[in-house]
């Protein structure tokens, strides 16, 4: 037998990845911001596609929020400062005329006095919406008079975070503005100055001992505490003790002085508003006249782009081409209209059917909540659904779903499982996290619970879980071991400094 090489023909299916299959593959995974940004570009660059009004008779507006800009040369740089300092020049004689007859007064009224009664002028900040850059240089006009300490003075609130921490280095805003550091620095200790204390601190202990000196609780034994905030994190309290020379009840008392802290003075001003999440599906309990009480699966509308291929203009243009580059371009444009309205539409089609199996396999959640909670794969919804579990994928990515518990991500409904003893169904995950979240939250002071133990009363509901297990979850959930409880417990507070300037 010789082997030679033949030719043969023959006939087989094959899926070829076209440009509009993979643009229809990508639209599936997009979110609704990105799905009104793509669809914006699109009616831009083709005049057969059109958009049609909603019911009140205005397009639908979803725009992503233009990015600050960024860079530029130190030239553009003092000029934005020095127009955001004559803005604050306005609101200064303006918004905060009536807070005192003078720059000076205006800035001292702004102090938190414990003893004399005077309204809490921070708050009638964070009512009237002003932001922490305007509030600051609003005190910049009034203290700093030279020309250059306020070019340097507007440099460096330029460079405050939202929380009030100086995000820059002294050097280089001196390089940046052709200045001596000694002067950026002398600048610097003014604005330290500035309401309210703790602002253009470079670390968590350096904004603790300015509030904390504000107050006059700086002794030598607090400002010990503040070069050991590393302990206070580990509540190490014996080891608190023996640096700063005091006992247990002084000690209760600093640690009770720095919770009345204040570790990101920053963020009591107002900053740019939190966008919503807006749900692509609405999940609602109905009574069906023959079925009873039913949950309704239902497109969010207002949501979705509304295109439509304009089949009169079509025709005009079709009508009036000459040439045949300009037939191709109105046939290519015609073509990629109609299958954009296709796309939108089987997009839509396949969110509704992948929310409703969801809420199907998940019907005991929405019914008694989290505890109820099955093990979901994206296999089963594949399965029950007749797609590929890619797609499944693509579709739940980004999307939200609003139910009567709440709005959650699709995704936030595939979790893995947990076996349960004597051959029962298998218990998702989240809930048994939230089952030991639970356990712990009910836990007495003198009896917190270990992992075991945790291990021990989850196997009473027959729930077969590790320990390890345990631990991881207690760990994602960032709950402490029970040791580090039980030392919260017997001095309450400590850490919480700690926790809330690192979140």
């Amino acid at each position: 037998m010789t082997l030679a090489p033949r030719l043969q023909l023959g006939q087989r299916q094959t899926l070829v990845m076209t440009p509009q299959l993979q643009q229809a593959i990508k639209l599936l995974q997009l979110s609704q911001l990105e799905l009104a940004n793509y669809v914006e570009r699109e009616l831009e660059t083709n005049p057969l596609l059109v958009e049609t009004p909603r019911e009140d008779g205005s397009p639908p507006a979803a725009e992503a929020p233009d990015a600050p800009a960024s860079g530029g040369d130190t030239a553009d740089t003092l000029a934005d400062g020095a127009a955001a300092l004559d803005e604050a020049d306005e609101r200064w004689s303006g918004e905060y005329a009536d807070w005192g007859g003078d720059g000076s007064a205006a800035r001292r009224n702004t102090r938190r006095d414990e003893g004399d009664g005077a309204p809490d002028a921070m708050a009638r900040i964070a009512e009237n919406g002003i932001s922490l850059q305007r509030h600051v240089l609003a005190q910049v006009s009034a203290e700093i008079v030279d020309p250059v300490e306020r070019l340097i003075a507007v440099r460096l609130v330029e460079l405050l975070e939202p929380s009030g921490y100086l995000a820059g280095d002294v050097a280089e805003v001196a390089s940046g503005l052709g200045v001596a550091s000694a002067r950026v620095e002398a600048v610097l200790a003014r604005l330290r100055q500035f309401d309210p204390p703790g602002l253009f601190s470079r670390s968590l202990a350096e904004c603790l001992a300015a509030q904390l000196a504000d107050r006059d609780r700086l002794d030598p034994a607090m400002r010990t505490l503040l070069d050991n905030l590393d302990l206070l994190a580990r509540r190490d309290v014996a080891g608190l003790l023996r640096r700063c020379g005091v006992d247990a009840a002084d000690m209760a008392g600093m640690i009770a002085d720095i919770r009345a802290l204040d570790p990101k003075p920053g963020l009591r001003f107002s900053h740019e508003p939190v966008q919503a999440v807006v749900p692509d599906v609405y999940l609602r309990r109905v009574r069906h006249p023959e079925a009873g009480e039913v949950w309704e699966v239902e497109l969010n509308t207002d949501a979705l782009p509304r295109v439509l291929a304009d089949r009169r203009y079509h025709t005009s243009l079709s009508r009036d081409a000459r040439t045949k580059e300009a037939k191709e371009f109105i046939a290519e444009r015609w073509q990629t209209a109609n299958w954009l309205v296709k796309a939108l539409d089987q997009r839509a089609n396949t969110i509704l059917k992948v929310a409703r199996e969801i809420a199907l396999q998940q019907e005991g959640f929405f019914r008694h909540g989290v505890s109820a909670l099955r093990p979901l794969v994206l296999r089963d919804v594949a399965v029950a659904t007749g797609l590929h579990e890619s797609t499944v994928s693509r579709v739940t990515a980004n999307k939200f779903i609003a139910t009567p518990r709440g709005t959650f991500e699709l995704k936030y409904f595939f979790t893995s499982s947990v076996s349960s003893a004597g051959g029962a169904h298998a218990v998702s995950a989240e809930a048994v996290r939230s089952r030991i979240r639970r356990l712990i939250e009910a836990e007495r002071a003198d009896a917190t619970l270990s992992d075991d133990r945790l291990v021990e009363l989850l196997r009473t509901e027959g729930i077969e879980i590790a320990r390890r297990t345990v631990a991881k979850y207690r760990e994602a959930m960032r709950i402490p071991s029970s040791a580090q409880r039980r030392r919260d417990k017997s001095l309450p507070g400590i850490g919480l400094v700690i926790q809330s300037a690192t979140l």
